[in-house]
């Protein structure tokens, strides 16, 4: 038995190694799903509370992890409004009044046009593989990924799990909990749509569980990914750009 002790933990300890290999896989799966090398996108945000209700239109560059570019087509009252990431900077410019406001680091948790997205959920300033550590476990036809922050992670999230299904890897369901254990927010994912070969959920719900019928969706109308993007695109000039 003396023996046989060594060779259990030592196959234990590759067990879960290989685990936590495969829950970092389908991390940066999820990390790139919206993006790959690069991509084109347009969208609709529809933000509902108990009061009123708003959709508009988006087109979206992104290239990388590093580089984001979302413009807001309609209604009439917003068209213009931008947002430009690059690398760890982040800017909006509204063009009723001409003006570009940084975003420092501080309101990266906060709203994006008032929606139940946060600027970080926008533009993927934090990476899910680089900041949390992640365990898997098997239930049935899915996989549950519970995240922990990384030491260094600077993040308002003490956890969040993620369910994907095991067959293609592709996520259901994203949970968030503050620091006192509390589940604050859910993001399902639905509508699974081809774009051009590549399978993606087109529906992102966000539901804040601290707000009664508050929910923000977002669809994906069409999307390039992979696609040559002019440099010029993740620019200040065309941050400003009017049209």
């Amino acid at each position: 038995m003396q023996r046989l002790l060594p060779l259990l933990i030592i196959s234990c300890f590759s067990c879960f190694t290989f685990a936590s290999e495969d829950g970092t896989a389908i991390l940066k799966k999820i990390d790139e799903l919206y993006r790959s090398d690069s991509s084109i996108a347009t969208m609709k945000m529809t933000i509902v509370t108990p009061n009123w209700q708003r959709t508009m239109e988006m087109e979206s560059w992104t290239k990388g992890m590093e580089e984001t570019f979302f413009r807001v087509l309609s209604p009439k009252k917003d068209r213009g409004v931008s947002t430009l990431k690059k690398d760890t900077e982040m800017w909006n410019y509204f063009p009723k009044i001409n003006k570009v406001i940084k975003v420092p680091p501080s309101m990266m948790m906060g709203s994006w046009m008032g929606s139940d997205f946060t600027n970080d959920d926008l533009v993927k300033d934090s990476s899910l593989v680089d900041d949390y550590s992640v365990t898997v476990k098997e239930e049935g036809e899915q996989l549950h990924l519970s995240l922990l922050p990384k030491e260094q992670t600077v993040t308002v999230w003490a956890k969040i799990t993620i369910i994907v299904q095991s067959s293609d890897l592709l996520p259901l369901e994203q949970n968030y909990f503050n620091e006192k254990g509390e589940k604050v927010r859910t993001m399902t994912f639905s509508k699974v749509t081809d774009f051009g070969g590549k399978v993606i959920p087109a529906v992102m719900t966000m539901t804040p569980l601290n707000k009664t019928g508050h929910k923000t969706v977002i669809e994906y109308s069409n999307a390039k990914f992979n696609v040559d993007i002019d440099e010029s695109t993740f620019t200040m000039r065309n941050l400003k750009k009017r049209f």
